[in-house]
């Protein structure tokens, strides 16, 4: 049964959508008046570090091990978001996890189309394992087009012979640029997205035409997955992107990789952003926590 919360977040997303078929200027400042107000726990370290041309951000909780990190990838449709917006949610898996988080600003669309944000977080893994991080203690984790980004950084390590981390996590991950999912016409009522937004999306990071949606490191869901280590998706069962996490575990499966996902009823894209007020986001982020511990070695 949905909380008491939930239905607010949802009326409240419902009356003043996020995000709409706009310019990326005015998204991004939409996003920031939403997310970035969101209340980081006193307690919570924030380090700004240079990971070559990029910001970036050490973020620990309590009880973090400096041994063992996560690499966060914030979502926004590969064009708004930023460390501001998602601080609180990366701390929160962090904390469930028990490791510390970097996160980075990677370049956004338009004024940077794909490839420039696999490039950057591929970047930011090797910078981990140069700062003497083993692999093993490293896992990657992102949301939305960030999940979509987590997935497409594994294929370029693999591809590229880099020591892959431990696991992947990716909340309502982005895989279809062309956005087939049967869920974009079978869910009329997601408050967050729509079929037109990702296609605006898509454009912007495309580079209107420049790339093909199809190619695998813009668009995993194209991919072939094999040698990628375990992967969680979570997702909603009332999101228009819900196929694109049930096909991406899919290809998961077909290719002999460890997966685990999570479908969870009635709530939007992303909730486990709202998990400050959300208990649905709070649990959601407590089970990714589990698996991150079971992978990384922090149980």
């Amino acid at each position: 049964m949905a909380s008491a919360e939930l239905r607010t977040v949802l009326e409240m997303l419902s009356a003043n959508p996020l995000l709409g078929e706009r310019p990326a200027e005015e998204m991004r400042a939409g996003l920031e008046a939403m997310a970035g107000g969101f209340p980081l726990a006193p307690d919570v370290r924030v380090a700004p570090v240079r990971v070559g041309a990029m910001a970036a951000e050490w973020i620990a909780a309590p009880g973090a091990s400096t041994d063992h990190a996560i690499l966060y990838l914030h979502g926004g449709g590969y064009v708004v978001g930023s460390l501001n917006t998602h601080r609180e949610l990366a701390a929160r898996v962090g904390g469930a996890a028990s490791a510390r988080v970097l996160a980075i600003d990677y370049r956004l669309a338009p004024e940077h189309p794909h490839p420039a944000a696999v490039e950057d977080a591929v970047a930011a893994y090797r910078w981990l394992l140069a700062q003497g991080l083993a692999p093993e203690r490293l896992a990657v984790a992102g949301d939305s087009a960030g999940g979509g980004l987590a997935i497409a950084t594994l294929l370029a390590l693999r591809d590229r012979g880099v020591a892959l981390p431990s696991g992947g996590v990716c909340f309502s991950p982005w895989v279809d640029l062309e956005a087939t999912g049967a869920s974009m016409d079978t869910i009329r009522n997601d408050p967050m997205l729509s079929r037109a937004l990702l296609l605006h999306f898509a454009r912007f990071y495309l580079g209107d035409g420049a790339v093909d949606a199809r190619t695998p490191l813009a668009a995993p869901l194209h991919a072939d997955l094999r040698g990628l280590p375990p992967l969680l998706v979570q997702a909603s069962r009332h999101e228009v992107l819900r196929d694109d996490a049930v096909r991406i575990v899919d290809k998961a499966r077909a290719a002999g990789v460890a997966w685990e996902l999570e479908l969870t009823d009635e709530v939007p894209h992303v909730w486990q952003i709202f998990a400050s007020i959300l208990p649905e986001g709070r649990e959601a982020i407590a089970r990714a926590g589990t698996f991150l511990r079971g992978r990384l070695g922090t149980a």
